[in-house]
């Protein structure tokens, strides 16, 4: 499909290099082209900005996975979080899947079922979804077919997390919420604090599993990051291996680190939005105001990104131009998607035009193909 051919008038839009003026912009072929073209449509009262490249976002678990049978069809629930992601202003949506110990909607059986739906859904609907593997280090025994499973699943983007309660394993005690945890993974208690336990015996065998896995993914496009890097010396070590993305610094030293070492420096939405991280972290805001961070993710709720920028602009933090590369210029660059991110001709039409009153997402185009309208707008279109 080639997308709408229309041109765009009396909008605010958001120009490459200049902020926020008053210009035509014209799409068709699924691209934003130099000159006017197809049928005028007036979006007086409106505000055009790129499309919102969401590189981080598991928010989806709750269409895939509402209640226990609830969504046999899986596919089915990734079409309806496309519609969310649409509604939200993003054309490009990484979801991110996690692959642990945890079990349940976690764990490997349920990421190969995921990944299937991501793709069985991607021809019918109009957001580009990507796939974003979150792999629990300690899982020693998987390392040796994850490779190809990365290649069967269509992941791009692997990121390595490490969940376990490593302090209270070291002295002895039982971890928190063990229980719930175990039966919430279909296991027995004491089965599950075994398997913990052997997990956290063979830590020093983790670090050369891990380099050994970049190596052989060496070479496939793999992106690799880490998540909640602690302190400088975390991120210095997942330089080294070539992860060269920091999800969500959990310090301003990491993210500082992180930062002069030229790496991609990402942190939650919800997070700046708030003011404040849910977990007692470095705040975004802060490390937005301070030129730390280089995008915004969704993380658990995807209203929030466009939340984020906004209340950035409304207190001074940034401009709106700069703020709404944290959303869209930054994280395609991240991702090495050169063709999208900006509004510019030549690259992917990919839209959000926002109610210049109100700051909501009126309509989203991804590709030159509506995936959301809602409202006055449409009737514009009409």
């Amino acid at each position: 499909m080639t997308g709408l051919e229309l041109t765009f008038t009396g909008a605010e839009v958001l120009c490459p290099g200049e902020g926020v003026c008053a210009r035509t912009l014209s799409i068709g072929e699924g691209h934003i082209l130099a000159d006017p073209a197809g049928r005028v449509v007036d979006l007086s009262g409106y505000l055009i900005l790129p499309g919102i490249v969401d590189l981080h976002g598991d928010a989806f678990e709750r269409h895939l996975a509402p209640r226990r049978g609830a969504m046999p069809d899986m596919a089915e629930g990734v079409i309806a979080t496309e519609a969310e992601l649409a509604a939200n202003g993003i054309t490009t949506g990484v979801l991110a899947q996690f692959y642990s110990w945890e079990g349940g909607v976690r764990g490997p059986e349920y990421a190969a079922q995921v990944f299937a739906a991501i793709r069985e859904a991607q021809p019918q609907v109009v957001t580009d979804l990507r796939a974003q593997l979150r792999f629990e280090t300690h899982m020693l025994d998987d390392y040796e077919g994850l490779p190809q499973k990365i290649a069967d699943w269509g992941v791009s983007y692997l990121v390595f997390n490490d969940h376990l309660p490593h302090d209270r394993l070291a002295a002895g005690k039982v971890p928190a919420r063990l229980t719930g945890q175990a039966l919430k993974a279909g296991r027995n208690p004491e089965v599950h604090l075994a398997m913990l336990q052997d997990m956290h015996a063979r830590s020093a065998e983790v670090p050369a599993a891990i380099d050994r896995l970049i190596g052989r993914l060496a070479g496939q496009g793999i992106r690799f990051g880490s998540h909640d890097d602690h302190t400088a010396e975390d991120r210095a070590t997942w330089r080294a291996r070539g992860a060269t993305i920091a999800e969500f610094p959990e310090t301003h030293a990491a993210a500082l680190a992180a930062h002069e070492a030229g790496d991609g420096v990402i942190f939650g939405a919800p997070n700046a939005a708030r003011g404040n991280s849910h977990k007692g972290n470095v705040s975004a805001a802060e490390m937005v105001a301070e030129g730390l961070c280089d995008a915004l993710a969704s993380d658990y709720h995807y209203p929030s990104l466009r939340r984020a920028v906004l209340k950035l602009v409304r207190e001074g933090v940034c401009d709106l131009a700069r703020g709404w590369a944290l959303l869209s210029e930054g994280p395609a660059r991240l991702l090495g998607l050169e063709d999208r991110g900006r509004l510019a001709p030549g690259l992917r039409a990919d839209l959000v035009i926002l109610d210049t009153a109100t700051g909501r997402v009126a309509a989203t185009l991804a590709d030159g193909r509506i995936s959301y309208m809602s409202g006055e707008v449409a009737a514009r279109f009409i």
